[in-house]
């Protein structure tokens, strides 16, 4: 049963990450999985099977939603994007609670430097959501007729890619919408998904793979670091990334998509997914 659980907290990861604006390592952190994936993975070697048995079904399923809910997710965004949105929202807020427990009666909290800390993390990500409105960043990247430049710059992106999304807050989809990656990463999953190609979109996925693996074991030596030495205080930093991202899904997806079609009907179907999602995340994060 714990592996199966572990699954499916991969796989709503997964979703995560495929939308922009929403970042998985705040889903991880509302999921209650977060540090102890950070220290797994930063010491894989060190119990390594038992380390790979916790890593793996949140891997398998991490994967397993971005082959089979890609498309899925990438249609009800673009069609239903209010009770989409409020889905993820309702992850985020259903998580708050379990992360003020972690600070709340510390002594070290009542620092006035944690809450400095809090608001440079909050706007960083509300800084990341506008970012699109102020840098007017349209770059779209081809992987037809790639050279060997072309590999090294994805693999790049793939590490730039997973330190943002194992920092909270950050979300990787974002970072390569702005790189202008988000798209051709996507599309070529789906072509893969549907065997065409399979030699061409297999090496582009397992370039980018590498570089995302990289990024992920570098970026976790770091926060495993600030875990331990500073606790608190990257708790008030992450809480920081997971306050400002319930204000950054909904600017993402407006400057993305402009009109929701808000009507009566789509505002109480996106009340309901709104609270499913706070239900979901805050019952996880029991587990």
């Amino acid at each position: 049963m714990k592996y199966i659980i572990l699954a499916i907290k991969g796989f709503i990861m997964g979703i995560a990450n495929i939308i922009p604006g929403v970042s998985g390592g705040t889903i991880a952190i509302i999921l209650g999985i977060y540090e102890e994936l950070i220290n797994r993975v930063s010491n894989l070697f060190k119990n390594f099977k038992e380390n790979v048995l916790f890593i793996l079904p949140i891997g398998v399923g991490i994967l397993a939603s971005i082959a089979i809910m890609s498309g899925v997710i990438k249609y009800s965004y673009n069609n239903f994007p209010l009770p989409t949105m409020m889905f993820f929202v309702g992850l985020v807020l259903g998580g708050i609670p379990m992360l003020v427990s972690r600070v709340k009666g510390k002594k070290e909290s009542k620092s006035p430097i944690n809450y400095v800390i809090f608001l440079i993390t909050f706007a960083i990500v509300i800084l990341m959501a506008v970012s699109d409105l102020i840098f007017n960043t349209n770059t779209i990247v081809s992987f037809e007729h790639m050279g060997i430049l072309g590999y090294v710059l994805l693999f790049l992106v793939g590490v730039i890619a997973a330190g943002t999304m194992v920092i909270p807050g950050i979300s990787g989809s974002l970072v390569l919408m702005l790189l202008g990656y988000y798209y051709p990463v996507i599309d070529t999953v789906h072509s893969l998904v549907k065997f065409k190609d399979v030699i061409s979109n297999g090496l582009i996925l397992v370039v980018f793979g590498l570089g995302v693996l990289v990024g992920i074991v570098v970026i976790a030596k770091v926060l495993e670091w600030l875990f331990k030495r500073y606790s608190v205080k990257t708790y008030f930093g992450v809480l920081g990334f997971v306050c400002a991202s319930v204000i950054a899904i909904p600017i993402s997806t407006i400057l993305e998509l402009g009109d929701l079609g808000m009507n009566i009907p789509l505002a109480i179907i996106s009340i309901v997914t709104l609270i499913f999602g706070a239900i979901i995340s805050f019952k996880l994060g029991e587990r």
